[in-house]
């Protein structure tokens, strides 16, 4: 399957794709973004949105130390970390007052890595990135555009490389949203998928009955 008709099916599916998680300002999509790892964006809305309402400036941010942010993060995934890393950006970024365009900065913040940077650039700034996160990666193996042996790194050079650089940003969100809701790990949504005569998933089940 070429990528016109994988990008044509995404778009009936999602046709104005949008990232999950509740943000006003810069610097609490950064936050958010870090505190998603290994949990889902529902739950970081969760604890996230009473925060940003009371503490809503990175001054006011600034006055909390890493025990208060537990208290207000403390029901996700590896809380204490993320709590240290929170206070540690907050630090970090009032000192310049926004989040910057620089994915060298951002990659040198507590907790952020490549995917973080990627969603941040290319949500703030529509950078063309491509963010590999779970359903990216379990999405792109599916769907034959990368090797089960491939590494995040490589995925994301090969989801390059197949897809053009002024789908990049949409169609990540799109194959986030595909992996969340239909492609999932378990029990996916495979007898009404468009893909299912194309991915790996499906023609497994099939050969194991």
């Amino acid at each position: 399957m070429n990528n016109e008709l994988i990008i044509n099916e995404f778009d009936k599916l999602f046709p104005d794709p949008k990232c999950e998680l509740n943000y006003t300002k810069d610097y609490e999509l950064l936050l958010s973004v870090m505190l998603s790892a290994q949990t889902t964006d529902k739950s970081v809305n969760n604890v996230t949105d009473k925060l940003y309402k009371e503490y809503n400036t990175l001054e006011k941010l600034s006055t909390l130390n890493e025990k208060d942010i537990s208290e207000y993060i403390k029901r996700i995934g590896f809380f204490r970390t993320k709590s240290n890393h929170f206070y540690k950006i907050v630090e970090e970024i009032k000192k310049i007052g926004y989040v910057p365009n620089d994915r060298n900065y951002l990659e040198s913040l507590p907790g952020v890595g490549r995917k973080t940077a990627s969603v941040v650039l290319g949500i703030l700034f529509d950078e063309p990135s491509f963010a590999v996160d779970t359903h990216v990666y379990r999405v792109s193996k599916r769907l034959k555009i990368t090797k089960e042996k491939d590494n995040l790194l490589v995925t994301e050079k090969k989801l390059k490389k197949y897809f053009p650089i002024d789908k990049w940003n949409r169609v990540n969100t799109q194959m986030v949203l595909f992996g969340r809701y239909y492609c999932t790990s378990r029990k996916p949504q495979c007898d009404t998928c468009f893909y299912k005569n194309l991915c790996d998933y499906t023609n497994k089940k099939i050969s194991n009955k």
